[in-house]
């Protein structure tokens, strides 16, 4: 009853606040000194595209992606012109290693513009080779993200990844080749696949416990409008209700070896406390040291870490300066855009401080716990009497506890945020598949007149 209340007013929300106003050119506005600010570079190629996908992706052509890049690396000079820093980049795609020579171009372009401590790319297991691993480390990569949703053959068939990335016994292998290699090995699975049996999700985490991988993000499926139709027909109906019981198996079974950074996230090592020393294939370093702060491993939700993050590329989205904004999902008028000097984005949307707070609850909370005194003085405003509703809300349900001005979630409020994100993400894909759809609706309309 409670967690579908929590879906459903979620799901009204996100739709809400996923409204962005249409614009052919928006500018972001100059970055703000001292404010830990994180750079999304998205890579949209693939070599084939999965059916669960709602990413801006595309199928990989060699020559579109070098120009892409070169369009990419214009924008990144962009944002030094409006006067950001970036302390942390995340690559995500697409395939972003699909041209490592590119990759590595714009990677050193940026770290050479940025004060940059800590870089996080993500990849695929068939990418998984010495050459790039190599080519990762020398880049100064300190966490590889490799995308494998589960080591079953029979999903991996009804997923099309089978045929491209090998049998669930091949990518251990891979993963094993890689283990130790970086400072931090993230595997992102996947759990509530309407085939998925309570059997198959104990393997895989039988597998990944065996593999002692540095760090796992287990995301619930989260399938967008147009890709429950695709997902229907290869595995059938998802079924949202069985999740809690997968959801509490996973925490259960990881419980004795990992350590939860996020409701998803769970992390092997702990938390180190002072300055990491520099080596050779590490540059992650603590910003305040002197105050002994403790350094825990970048996370694919960078948003609980880092309250402000640009986003580069096509169809990327970003969050500067209370207002989200989206980059264009067209390929070639992003290219076109940038080339003519121009920032690419494509929609804007300037968020009301309660939106703010609003939004700091949802993805501070998803990490954990959230300081409410630290959350008013940053807004500058009683953040209390914005967000009681849900606090008070989410304390009676059982979700929440407060250890003086701290708010922690507790094993059942770590459910209820990994069902709000799913529907946050959810509501994002919706969004990313919209203007998609009125590319391909424009693209056909402009063929019609020719």
């Amino acid at each position: 009853m409670i967690e579908n209340l929590i879906t459903c007013v979620s799901r009204k929300k996100n739709a809400d606040y996923l409204q962005f106003i249409p614009s052919t050119s928006l500018d972001v506005t100059p970055g703000i000194r001292n404010t830990p600010t994180l750079l999304y570079m998205h890579v949209p190629f693939c070599e084939e595209l999965c059916p669960y996908c709602s990413f801006n992706r595309v199928v990989f052509q060699e020559g579109l992606a070098r120009e892409y890049y070169r369009a990419l690396r214009k924008e990144i000079l962009m944002y030094k012109s409006q006067g950001y820093d970036f302390q942390a980049l995340y690559v995500g795609g697409g395939t972003p290693t699909i041209l490592i020579d590119e990759l590595e171009e714009a990677i050193h372009l940026i770290k050479e513009n940025y004060h940059i401590s800590e870089i996080s790319v993500e990849t695929n297991p068939n990418h998984l080779t010495n050459h790039n691993i190599e080519r990762l480390k020398n880049m100064g990569v300190n966490r590889l993200s490799v995308g494998v949703q589960t080591f079953d053959n029979g999903i991996l068939k009804a997923l099309e990844r089978y045929h491209k990335y090998g049998s669930g016994e091949e990518i251990v292998d891979r993963l094993k080749y890689t283990q130790g290699r970086f400072d931090t090995l993230n595997i992102d699975m996947i759990f509530n696949f309407p085939t998925q049996t309570m059997e198959i999700l104990e393997n895989d985490l039988s597998t990944l416990i065996g593999l002692g991988v540095d760090q796992i993000t287990y995301y619930p499926l989260m399938v967008s409008a147009y890709t429950k139709d695709v997902m229907s027909k290869k595995l059938g109906v998802v079924n949202y209700e069985k999740g809690n019981k997968l959801y509490f198996k996973i925490t259960e079974m990881l419980s004795a070896h990992y350590k939860a950074s996020t409701a998803w996230c769970f992390s092997r090592n702990e938390p180190v406390v002072g300055v990491i020393e520099k080596t050779q294939n590490s540059k992650l370093k603590t910003q305040n040291s002197a105050e002994g702060r403790p350094v825990t491993p970048i996370i694919d939700e960078y948003v609980v870490h880092y309250d402000e993050y640009a986003g580069i590329g096509s169809g990327s989205i970003g969050y500067l300066n209370g207002s989200a904004y989206a980059n264009t999902f067209d390929i070639r008028a992003y290219i076109d855009q940038v080339n003519r000097g121009m920032l690419p984005i494509t929609g804007k949307r300037v968020f009301s401080i309660k939106e703010r707070l609003s939004y700091d609850f949802l993805m501070k909370l998803f990490g954990l716990s959230l300081d409410i005194e630290q959350m008013s003085v940053r807004n500058k405003v009683n953040a209390y009497r914005y967000l009681w509703p849900e606090i008070l809300f989410f304390r009676l349900t059982g979700g929440l506890k407060k250890s003086g001005n701290v708010l922690h979630l507790t094993r059942k409020g770590q459910y209820y945020w990994v069902l709000m994100m799913r529907e946050f993400f959810i509501g994002v894909n919706n969004f990313r598949d919209f203007c998609r759809a009125e590319i391909i609706s424009k693209n056909q309309i402009s063929r019609e007149i020719k």
